[in-house]
This record gives structure tokens, sequence and C-alpha cells, in this order.
């Protein structure tokens, strides 16, 4: 027993006196059981507690998508809740006519540019078409490939079908955050017939309601709510015990959602230069900006007037500029050698 004793007394004198080390050499927080979301304040990530929190109080969410990592800091910058790299991409930014066509691949390359940016936001990510309608495990997968490789924290996934539902609740049960979304479903357009409204009579209305309530039931912790009417809207928000995020979808949801590009006026693609979604508010025309500096970029550039002086800041003193000049005198080049000389009058000339 002293034996016992003593040896427990020098493993707790070499505990104590080691304590300061291993508490640097460790990554994980002293104050939780491992590492990952600490408890939230603006400094720090959104997360789905802090979702439930808001949603729970009855305060409004904001979610805004984002594609890259300029977009993803100016959402970071305007404090919005969820950052959602959308599979929308495939319209407002690779120029496709749907979204159908991007890729897994591609949708990981902005995962990974938003995730650069945006420190604040939840970040969720679209599972593209494709890439997990054929199995739970597929869908898995690549929910996994989201979170590994893309660097988000949750997933969005469309639709309410049964398989569908089976692969929401398959990846929950794997440990990772989904969101679900109902009503207009865009990769679900062939069988729609087209970006078209829905819960528009009684029946499709009910079975938005239902597809909500089965998506909540799966495990997901909020449902988007695409092009349904307002009514519907304020139903399946009461009667879920999750957050409802609207687009299109009226005012009674939990939060709204607005692409990136639509909000901002950014008339990057033709679809989006004419045929403005009519549930979006664009806050700001960005797009006539942008096209207007482009244009006196073009002008000042063709009639010389930049860059100028005042935008060539890199200075040769005159004494290095004629040795440049002999130097290539000797090599031959003349030409040149006059070509920099005149440089040098006309940059001090001002013009």
């Amino acid at each position: 027993m002293a034996l016992l004793a003593a040896a427990v007394k020098r493993a707790t004198s070499m505990s104590r006196a080691f304590s300061p080390i291993l508490r640097c050499m460790s990554n994980v927080p002293e104050n939780t059981v491992y590492g990952g979301p600490k408890p939230q304040n603006p400094d720090q990530r959104v997360t789905v507690t802090h979702l439930k929190q808001k949603h729970k109080k009855g305060e409004p969410i904001t979610m805004v998508t984002a594609y890259d990592y300029p977009s993803a800091v100016h959402l970071d910058s305007a404090g919005i809740d969820i950052c959602l790299v959308g599979d929308s991409a495939a319209m407002v930014v690779h120029g496709y006519d749907t979204t159908l066509p991007i890729t897994l691949d591609e949708m990981l390359v902005h995962c990974r540019a938003v995730a650069r940016g945006a420190k604040r936001p939840l970040l969720v990510g679209d599972l593209p078409f494709g890439f997990y309608e054929s199995s739970s495990n597929q869908a898995v997968d690549t929910a996994v490939r989201v979170l590994k490789e893309g660097g988000m924290d949750a997933i969005k996934l469309e639709g309410g079908a049964p398989s569908r539902i089976t692969a929401a609740k398959s990846i929950v049960e794997a440990g990772i955050a989904v969101m679900g979304h109902v009503g207009l479903t865009p990769q679900a357009i062939s069988v729609l017939g087209g970006f078209r409204p829905q819960g528009r009579n009684v029946a499709s209305a009910v079975k938005v309601v239902e597809t909500a309530l089965a998506l909540q039931e799966a495990g997901c912790f909020s449902v988007v709510l695409e092009c349904v009417p307002p009514p519907v809207a304020a139903a399946a928000t009461s009667a879920l015990q999750i957050p409802t995020i609207g687009i299109g979808a009226g005012p009674f949801c939990s939060g709204q959602v607005l692409v990136y590009h639509d909000l901002l006026g950014m008339m990057q693609h033709p679809h989006h230069a004419k045929v403005t979604p009519k549930f979006c508010k664009q806050f700001a025309h960005v797009g006539e900006v942008i096209n207007k500096a482009l244009v006196e970029y073009k002008e000042e550039v063709t009639s010389g007037t930049f860059p100028g002086a005042a935008h060539s800041p890199y200075k040769i003193s005159a004494a290095d500029v004629d040795g440049f000049s002999s130097e290539l005198q000797k090599l031959g080049f003349d030409k040149a050698a006059s070509a920099a000389t005149a440089a040098v009058e006309k940059i001090n000339r001002g013009e």
C-alpha cells in the first residue's frame, strides 16, 4: 500500500508539473470535451445550435448564396447567418440555363473558396444533381466530401421523395447536419416541367407541408421553402418545429434566402439580366456600376489617358535611365534606347 501511495503521489506531482506543457501542446480547448464550434459570440462561427436559439426566440434568420472568396467575405462582413454555396452557381457563375450540369468537383471548388472567405456564417453546401440519388451510401459519401474537402458545416439536398428522405436520414445519422428543400426544387425541373411554383392547389399545398414534416422527421435542422404561396409557407412554418427559410414564399417563414447575384442586381447571366425572379428585390444595381466602370476603363485605355503619371508609381533615376540607354545602344537596340528616354520625358511632363 505504501508503494502504491508513493506511486500515486509521484504521478500526481508529474501531472501537475507537465500540465501547462500538455495544455500548450494540445489542440483541444480546455473547456470542451473535443474540438469544434465554440459557444456563439459575434466573432465566432454561427452554429446549428445558434440557429435553433434564434428560431426559438422568433428572430428572423438570414441566408444568402455565395460562390467565391469575394462574395463570402461580403457575407461575412454583413453578418449574414447562413452562407449557402448553392448549385445555382451552375446558372449565375457558369452560365448554364439550369442547375443540373454542375458537378461535385466544381461545387467543391466553390465550397473551398467560400470557406476561405466566410469565417462567421454557418456554411451550407448543396449536393449537386447526380451525386446523391442512387443510394443512401452515395448520398453519405458525397456529403462527407462536401464537409471534408469543401470545408462546409452542413449540406442541403432537394426534394421529399422517399429515397431523398432516406438519404437525408442516413446523412444525419452519419453525423452531418442537413438542410431540406421543398416546393420548387430546381433539380427536378424535368418532372416539374420547368421552374414552376408549387403548392397552388389543395393537393400540392398539402404535399409541401407533408414533405417538410418528413424532412424534419428525418433529422433536418431546417427546410427551404421555394416558390410557394404565403399561406402554404405559413402553414408549414407553424407545423414544423425547425426553421423554414423562404425564397419566393412570402413573409411568414423563419428566415429568408436570396441568390447573391439577384439581390445585388449583378446582371451576370443573360437569364438574370432580363428575367430577374419575380420574388427577388434588387437591393442594389451593381451590374450597372460594373458596366459603367468597364466602359470608362476601355475609353481611357483607348484614348491613352490611362495609365498616366499618377498610376505609374515605380521610378528609375535619371542616371540609371542614361546607363540603361547606353547598354541598349551597345546591344544594338537604338530604337529601344530612344523609347526609354522619351518615356522619362513624358512622365516628367505629367502626361
